[in-house]
C-alpha cells in the first residue's frame, strides 16, 4: 500500500513489497494557484472549435501508442495489473480518445425546434468550466482517461486528484497530454490530501465533481459538493450478478465467469461477482466453474501466461481475506482458494464460496477481489430476483441460447446500469457506463459523457 509519510507518501509495488517513490503533498497555494490557471486556460480553450480540439484528441491517442510500454509496465509496477491487460487498458484508452474525435460534434450539434408563437428555438451545448476528478488506483490510466478525454472535447478543464499508490501513473497521463498538446495548466494532477480535497470542491471556480471510487467514498464526496451545489457524477462499487440460466450453454457460462470474476485481479468495480446460477444446471456450471478458478495461474505480473497478480495493497488484500472469513463464520463454503499465500507479494488466490446467503458479505457487499460467489436459484425468475436483491446496482450478466428473451429480461427485469448478455462486462466507448442505486448516478462513454459537464443552453427568437 502507499504509506504515509510526513506531509506526503510512499507508494509500494505489491508484487516486489519494495517502495517505488516518495511523493510530497502540495501547499494550498499552490493547488488554488493550479486551479486558478485551469480556470485561466478554460476561457482559451472554450471557444477553440470542436475541430481542433479534435486534432489535439487525435494526438493524444497517438501519445498514448508511443508510451504505451512505458504506462503498462508503470501500472504494473504500481499496482499490480497483468502486464497484458495494462496494455489492453491503455488500448481502450486509445480508442476512447479516437472516437471521441470523431462523434463529439455530432454529438454536440445544435438543435433546432419551432416555438409555438412562430418562433425559433434553439439548444446549444456550452463548456462549464473546471471540472474536479477524483480517481481510483484499480484503472489507473482508463480511469482519469474517461474524464479528460470527454471534458477536454467538451471545452472544460479537468483537475485529477488519483489515487496515492498510482501517482506515478498520473503523472505519465499528465506529460502524455501535454505532449499531445493540450495547453498548459488546463490538464492537471494534484498531488493532495482529503482535507485539502474537500476544500477545492468549494472553490467557485470548481464547476463540477466527478467520482470513482467506493459508495461510502462517494457519499462523502456528493455530501461536500452537494453543499456547494456542485453537479457530481458518481461511478461507484458493485456486486454485479451473472445469471445462468436453465438454458444455458453452461460450458460458454463457465469459460466467461472465470475470465469475468479474475480479470484485473477480480478488482473491478463492474465484474462479475454473484454467480446466480439456476438448480437445473447449478452442479455442471459448479463443476466447470470451481475447476476453471482453481486451474488459473497467478504469478509474476510481469510474465505474460500470468491470469492473476497481487492485490493492489497489503490492507485491501487483509480486508478481502476478512470479508471471506466471515462468510464462511456465518454459513458459507470454501470450494477452492480463500487462504492467503505465504509467499512475498499481496497475492490472493482465485477463490469460490458456496452456500451463499442474505447477511453474509459474499452476498450483501463488494468483494474487490478475486473472490466467487455462487448462488443457486430456483428458476429463471428466481434467478432474477436473487440478482436485484442488491442495493447495488452498476452491471450484471444473462447467460441464455434464447437471445431474444435474455434482451427482454435485461431491459424490463435487470435493475442495473449495463447488462451483458452471454458474455462478462467490458467498458466500450460507444456505449452509456454507469449504475444505478449505491452503484451511483451518471454516465460516461457514448456521448452522454461528453455532455455531464456541459450547459444545455435554450436560446429562443421571436421572429420580427
Amino acid at each position: 500500500m502507499e504509506r504515509e509519510i510526513k506531509g506526503g507518501f510512499k507508494t509500494i509495488n505489491p508484487f516486489t513489497e519494495e517502495i517505488i517513490e516518495k511523493y510530497t503533498y502540495i501547499t494550498n497555494d499552490e493547488m488554488f494557484d493550479a486551479l486558478e490557471a485551469c480556470h485561466k486556460a478554460f476561457e482559451d480553450w472554450k471557444i477553440v472549435s470542436i475541430e481542433e480540439r479534435g486534432k489535439i484528441l487525435q494526438e493524444i491517442g497517438t501519445q498514448l501508442k508511443a508510451h504505451k510500454k512505458e504506462l503498462s509496465q508503470l501500472m504494473t509496477d504500481e499496482m499490480g495489473k497483468v502486464i497484458t491487460q495494462g496494455e489492453s487498458e491503455v488500448d481502450l484508452c486509445i480508442a476512447i480518445a479516437e472516437y471521441t474525435a470523431k462523434n463529439a460534434a455530432k454529438e454536440l450539434e445544435p438543435i433546432e425546434r419551432e416555438l409555438p408563437n412562430g418562433g425559433k428555438g434553439l439548444i446549444t451545448y456550452a463548456p462549464e468550466g473546471v471540472i474536479y476528478s477524483i480517481q481510483p488506483w484499480n484503472f489507473p490510466a482508463y480511469q482519469p482517461l474517461r474524464v479528460a478525454i470527454a471534458n477536454l472535447m467538451a471545452g472544460n478543464g479537468v483537475l485529477l486528484k488519483h489515487a496515492q499508490n498510482v501517482t506515478g501513473s498520473a503523472l505519465l497521463v499528465e506529460k502524455i497530454l501535454v505532449k499531445a498538446g493540450v495547453p498548459k495548466g488546463l490538464f492537471k494532477v494534484l498531488v493532495i490530501d482529503h482535507d485539502q480535497s474537500n476544500e477545492l470542491i468549494q472553490n467557485e471556480k470548481v464547476r463540477g465533481v466527478t467520482f470513482t471510487g467506493s459508495s461510502a467514498g462517494g457519499s462523502q464526496v456528493a455530501k461536500v459538493a452537494g453543499e456547494a451545489l456542485k453537479k457530481t457524477v458518481m461511478e461507484l462499487g458493485s456486486n454485479d450478478a451473472y445469471l445462468v440460466l436453465d438454458d444455458a450453454d453452461v460450458e460458454a457460462a463457465v469459460e466467461a465467469c472465470v475470465q469475468g470474476r479474475i480479470v484485473n485481479n477480480g478488482e473491478t468495480c463492474i465484474a462479475a461477482k454473484r454467480f446466480v446460477v439456476v438448480d437445473k444446471v447449478y452442479d455442471a456450471f459448479k463443476e466447470g466453474f470451481v475447476k476453471g478458478m482453481k486451474d488459473v495461474k497467478m504469478d509474476n505480473p510481469n510474465d505474460g501466461d500470468t491470469q492473476l497478480g497481487p492485490i493492489a495493497r497489503k490492507d485491501l488484500r487483509d480486508m478481502l481475506h476478512d470479508q471471506v472469513s466471515e462468510s464462511v463464520e456465518k454459513g458459507a463454503v470454501i470450494e477452492v482458494g480463500g487462504e492467503i499465500p505465504s509467499r512475498k507479494g499481496y497475492f490472493y488466490p482465485s477463490t469460490v464460496l458456496s452456500n451463499v446467503e442474505p447477511g453474509q458479505p459474499a452476498y450483501d457487499d463488494e468483494l474487490f477481489g478475486p473472490v466467487a460467489s455462487l448462488i443457486r436459484a430456483k428458476d429463471n425468475e428466481d434467478a432474477m430476483r436473487i440478482a436485484n436483491d442488491s442495493r447495488f446496482g452498476l452491471g450484471g450478466g444473462i447467460f441464455s441460447k434464447d437471445q431474444k428473451g435474455a434482451i427482454e429480461l435485461a431491459q424490463k427485469h435487470f435493475d442495473t446500469g449495463m447488462v451483458f448478455v452471454n458474455s462478462y462486462g467490458l467498458a466500450q466507448p460507444m456505449m452509456p457506463f454507469g449504475g444505478v442505486k449505491d452503484s451511483g448516478y451518471g454516465r460516461e462513454h457514448g456521448g452522454f459523457g461528453l455532455k455531464e459537464f456541459m450547459n444545455a443552453k435554450s436560446v429562443m427568437v421571436v421572429e420580427e
